[in-house]
Formats: C-alpha cells, sequence, structure tokens
C-alpha cells in the first residue's frame, strides 16, 4: 500500500517539498533548511531514509562544515568541484551521512 504526502510536507520544522529531479538523485538539503524528496520514489521506507540522509546534510551545514554553491562543494575548508561528484558514497559529508542515517 503507498501513500502520498503533500508537498511541503512538515517534520521537526523541516520542510520537505516532493519535487521531480533529475534521474538517480533521491534527495537534497537546501542551505535554507528544507530538504527535496524526488517525487517519483513511492517506497515509504526509502523516502524516511532519504529524509534521514537529509537530515545529515543540513545538520552538517548548521554547524558550519558543509556548504556549496553553484560551482563547488565546501567541506571544512576544503572545495571540491561539483561536476566531479557523482553521489560518492566516500566523501566525507556523505560518508557521515550514510553512517548517521542507519543509526536512527
Amino acid at each position: 500500500m503507498s501513500f502520498k504526502l503533500k508537498s511541503p510536507y512538515k517534520i521537526d520544522n523541516t520542510h520537505i517539498h516532493f519535487i521531480p529531479d533529475e534521474k538517480g538523485v533521491l534527495g537534497r538539503a537546501n542551505d535554507c533548511g528544507s530538504i527535496v524528496v524526488n517525487k517519483d520514489i513511492k517506497d515509504p521506507k526509502l523516502i524516511k531514509e532519504v529524509i534521514r540522509h537529509e537530515k545529515v546534510h543540513l545538520n552538517q551545514m548548521k554547524r558550519g562544515d558543509l556548504s556549496y554553491d553553484g560551482k563547488y562543494v565546501y567541506w571544512k575548508g576544503k572545495k571540491y568541484k561539483r561536476s566531479n561528484i557523482n553521489g560518492e558514497k566516500s566523501l566525507p559529508w556523505e560518508k557521515e551521512a550514510y553512517q548517521k542515517e542507519k543509526q536512527r
């Protein structure tokens, strides 16, 4: 049985938006404090997992460890070119997010 959440949805004062996104992108954390989830995800378990993962990124941004602009991702003062990043789990901000999403 599937369910549908209205967009924007709110969890713990975080606005969650369900919008179409490019293939392979499940979610995004925005520097404004909201989360975007790909609207094509139908599995409630996966939706919760994506939200938990992106909330880690929001916390990384709040601490000042993670930020981004159109060309770069900045992690603890180091600059990573966005064109070289393809959702690699080995990136330091992703390692933390994957580790913590499983702990919740």
